[in-house]
């Protein structure tokens, strides 16, 4: 499962976008993140629906949208969204959660469910199934250069866990908030194989030279050189196999214990 380094676009200014996007493309950014505040989920607003069709007419690379909004299932359609992007909708902020996520993959995107710092992780266990990744704020969302919340690593190592143990490990895990080189390191052993990048990272200074060293050095540590994609293709059939097993094992379980419910005689009452 390849790693990904995902640019915030809310840290890169508008007067940069065009030569900071044919940097990202130079330099094999795989998406790009996109915040998208109302003002109500989170106290601040940022990018809309024309900045975002701008994007599609400026580069080709795929959108990693981040909906930080009151009832985002009816917000969907605003957007541009297109087969291979990636959408984030928050457990606390949707009613209809697995209704949400069954229209972003009609959309052609990939569902995610998206938790706040202190949002437990039984909130998003029951769409599992429904998703292809999990979105852990690791600061409280709506503002760039804020502090991590330390409980989050222990967070991410916990859904790593829970994911592989249900039969999901192939859900992936992103984190969004203060991810600088040491952090990243952090989150990457814990488990996390999508983190977005702000001011903490390479998306700290305006300056070209500076961003494109800083996303090669961030590159060597989402890829150490011993931890290269070729050498993970072995552990990670495995680990796909694996979590087939799982529900596989699990789908027949429940398929034996209906078949004995339904076969059980049924208890006589006296009258």
């Amino acid at each position: 499962m390849e790693r990904m380094l995902l640019p915030s676009l809310m840290c890169v200014s508008p007067r940069d976008l065009e030569d900071t996007l044919r940097l990202f493309e130079k330099n094999g950014i795989p998406a790009l993140h996109v915040d998208v505040m109302d003002g109500h989920f989170v106290p601040n607003l940022q990018i809309g629906t024309a900045y975002c069709q701008a994007l599609r007419e400026m580069t080709s690379l795929p959108l990693d949208y981040h909906l930080m909004v009151e009832d985002p299932a009816r917000m969907l359609e605003w957007f541009p969204i297109k087969e291979g992007d990636w959408v984030s909708v928050h457990a606390e902020a949707d009613r209809h959660l697995a209704r949400t996520l069954a229209r972003i993959r009609e959309l052609g995107a990939h569902p995610m469910v998206a938790l706040n710092p202190a949002t437990p992780l039984c909130m998003a266990e029951e769409v599992f199934s429904a998703v292809d990744g999990v979105l852990l704020m690791t600061v409280n969302p709506g503002f760039a250069g804020q502090t991590l919340v330390p409980s989050t690593i222990g967070k991410i190592c916990r859904l790593r866990a829970m994911l592989d143990e249900e039969g999901f490990g192939d859900v992936r895990i992103e984190t969004d908030g203060n991810v600088s080189e040491q952090n990243l390191l952090r989150m990457r052993n814990s488990g996390a194989d999508m983190v977005v990048i702000g001011t903490s990272g390479f998306l700290g200074t305006r300056d070209l030279g500076e961003m494109e060293a800083g996303i090669q050095r961030f590159q060597s540590l989402v890829w150490p050189e011993s931890d290269a994609p070729e050498s993970a293709a072995g552990p990670l059939k495995e680990r796909t196999e694996r979590n087939a097993r799982i529900r596989r094992e699990k789908a027949e379980a429940e398929e034996k214990r209906r078949a004995a419910a339904a076969s059980a005689p049924e208890e006589e009452t006296e009258e």
